[in-house]
Order: structure tokens, then C-alpha cells, then sequence
């Protein structure tokens, strides 16, 4: 995604799910700048390492069902006064605290820290985006057509 003037303030949402499935290495140098100018974060619960049911969506008759239990990593920060906030799936504690970080540094922020994580946030939706359109143009030559007979 490009930078521009249209493009929508993420919610807090779609930050968090954003921030949630950033790797590693894109969260630690931006945590790391945000923690360089705003201090350290006040740790108020976690990192975590737990269990949850994960909830999914039917697509056909879009109905929810309950898939099974997913491990993840939960934590929460305060941040100059802002509370962060990061479930992740698996064990990672580092990359949950650093995103929580992120989360809080953008609530604080209308300016350059909320740019900096929305940028980061966006960068992430392109490249889920691109593997995306890559497995589907994977797997498109598989598809099975059905035509309907007229009697």
C-alpha cells in the first residue's frame, strides 16, 4: 500500500491484528526508536504464555464454530500514559511486548509514532496480501467449473 492522503486511520483493531502478525524483526527496530524517546514501558500484565479457544467462520453457511485451542502470548504495556495491549499466537514473549509497545506509542500519538506503526501495519497487510494472491494464483489452475444442463 501506498502512502496517501485517502488512505484510512487504522482502528485500534486493525492495528492490533496487524501488529499481532508482524514478524519479529519489523516490530524490534521500531519498538526500540519509540523506547529511545519515550522511555520504558510500564509492564502491567504478561507477557503470557496461555491457551484460548479459537473461533472460526463456516463459509458457506457462515456460521461460527469453536476450532479448537491455538497457544498465545498476552501482554500489556503503559506507555506514557497510554495503555498497549498484544495477543499473539505461539510463545513468542519478546515480539508480544514489543508490538504491545507499538500499540500503546500509537494511542499516545496522533503524530509521528501513530505514522511510524500504521506504516508498519500497512507494510505487513501488503505482504499478507501479495502471499495471497501468490497461493491463489497457485492453485486457480485447479479449479473445478460446473456448468449447468438445461433439460
Amino acid at each position: 500500500m501506498t502512502g496517501t492522503a485517502t488512505e484510512h486511520r487504522l482502528s485500534r483493531e486493525e492495528r492490533a491484528s496487524l501488529l499481532a502478525r508482524a514478524r519479529p524483526e519489523e516490530l524490534e527496530p521500531l519498538a526500540e526508536e519509540t523506547l529511545a524517546r519515550k522511555g520504558d514501558p510500564v509492564v502491567l500484565s504478561g507477557p503470557e504464555v496461555g491457551m484460548v479457544m479459537m473461533q472460526v467462520r463456516e463459509p458457506v453457511a457462515a456460521e461460527r464454530f469453536y476450532l479448537g485451542e491455538v497457544l498465545v502470548t498476552r501482554t500489556e504495556v503503559e506507555l506514557g500514559g497510554h495503555r498497549g495491549w498484544c495477543m499473539r499466537l505461539g510463545d513468542d514473549r519478546q515480539a508480544a511486548l514489543t508490538a504491545a509497545i507499538l500499540d500503546a506509542a500509537a494511542e499516545a500519538s496522533d503524530g509521528a509514532d501513530r505514522a511510524s506503526v500504521e506504516a508498519l501495519c500497512r507494510r505487513v497487510a501488503e505482504r499478507e496480501a501479495r502471499a495471497a494472491r501468490a497461493e491463489w494464483a497457485e492453485i486457480a489452475p485447479t479449479e473445478v467449473r460446473f456448468e449447468e444442463l438445461d433439460s
